[in-house]
């Protein structure tokens, strides 16, 4: 789930295209894209229309759409690291369809962290199937089975192979999934996928595998003030869990759901009674000054999972401010506790967002 990034966009495509940056041509529209245009309407549809693959693999004629990769890596010298890579497309009304995206490295053994961004404005919606987006030099490929992802940052770069490993989960058990009062958005995720590829970061290259999630989402929603702490937790006992919080503008909670996927592929949609999340520490950032959640203790009732979420490197601070206007933390984490009485541990990625605007 994400993202509280698009209320400067108008400007930001009007200012790439002024900028002339050099814009990729977008592939042509298939029958499988989206019958509903964007421009019909700013609210959810009245009746949620089913989630279908593998259509809805691919992008969407809509306000808001987002793909996010996050996950674990190691090198043969058992050296570790976690990457982020996002793409978000925006449409308004005839401007252009405006395509931003993030990637990030986490070198956990050296504590250190390299982020990037790319932004353009594109005349048309990147529509093809399977999917491709093409933002600058940065690629993503997806037919919801294999994934490719290409990203020459500023100082790394990454070329990463996806193979799905189990079929996506549907969030509120239809995949629609409502994060804040009367603000929801259709909603899938893959919880785990293999992966293998290249990572050169800090003068090395690595040959690389490992362990990623990735979330899509879509609907035609306009994000407002506030925030919210999202959790993707990959355990080895074979259990996913995603839990969200939306937080409002003065940092009250106002929503709280989950989804748990168990190792036999079952699936429980978890109730804000249900989910116990307590901030074990705070990290103020030295760029931003914003105060983040560092450490987190989580309690989920039935089943009985308690797990403690640290941190793997305190700085993972994204200051996307070129391309989506937003500061935020989304980093990879470690996981300890029980599950039903028996230890566990696990990793994952956590994302925090709307805590930079409480910043002095």
């Amino acid at each position: 789930m994400r993202r509280r990034m698009f209320l400067g966009w108008f400007a930001l495509a009007l200012s790439a295209c002024a900028a002339g940056q050099e814009q990729p041509a977008a592939p042509q529209p298939t029958a499988s894209s989206s019958p509903r245009p964007a421009s019909f309407f700013l609210t959810p549809p009245p009746v949620v229309a089913p989630v279908e693959f593998p259509r809805d693999f691919g992008s969407h004629d809509v306000l808001t759409e987002w793909w996010y990769y996050t996950g674990h890596l190691t090198s043969a010298p058992h050296q570790r690291f976690g990457f982020e890579f996002v793409v978000f497309q925006v449409q308004r009304f005839g401007y252009p369809v405006v395509y931003a995206a993030h990637a990030a490295v986490t070198v956990v053994d050296r504590q250190t962290f390299h982020w990037d961004e790319r932004v353009v404005a594109l005349p048309q919606r990147q529509a093809t199937w399977p999917l491709e987006l093409v933002i600058a030099d940065w690629r993503l490929f997806s037919d919801g089975q294999q994934d490719r992802l290409e990203a020459q940052a500023r100082d790394f770069a990454l070329s990463l192979e996806l193979q799905a490993q189990r079929p996506p989960i549907l969030h509120d058990g239809d995949g629609y999934f409502s994060w804040a009062p009367e603000t929801g958005s259709y909603y899938y995720s893959r919880t785990r996928l293999t992966v293998r590829g290249t990572l050169e970061v800090e003068g090395e290259r690595h040959a690389v595998s490992g362990l990623a999630w990735n979330d899509h989402q879509w609907g035609n929603f306009i994000l407002g003030p506030g925030g919210w702490d999202w959790f993707a937790l990959q355990l080895d006992d074979g259990t996913d869990l995603m839990l969200w919080q939306s937080r409002d503008a003065t940092q009250r909670i106002l929503t709280k759901s989950g989804t748990l996927l168990r190792p036999d592929g079952s699936i429980l949609t978890l109730k804000a009674e249900q989910i116990g999340v307590s901030v074990t520490n705070r990290w103020r950032s030295p760029s931003s000054g914003a105060v983040y959640p560092s450490g987190w203790h989580l309690e989920i009732v039935s089943p009985n999972l308690v797990l403690i979420v640290t941190p793997l490197v305190l700085d993972q601070e994204l200051r996307t401010l070129r391309s989506t206007g937003v500061i935020y933390w989304e980093g990879a984490v470690d996981v300890s506790g029980t599950h039903e009485g028996y230890p566990v541990r696990g990793q994952g990625y956590v994302e925090l967002t709307g805590y930079a605007f409480q910043a002095s």
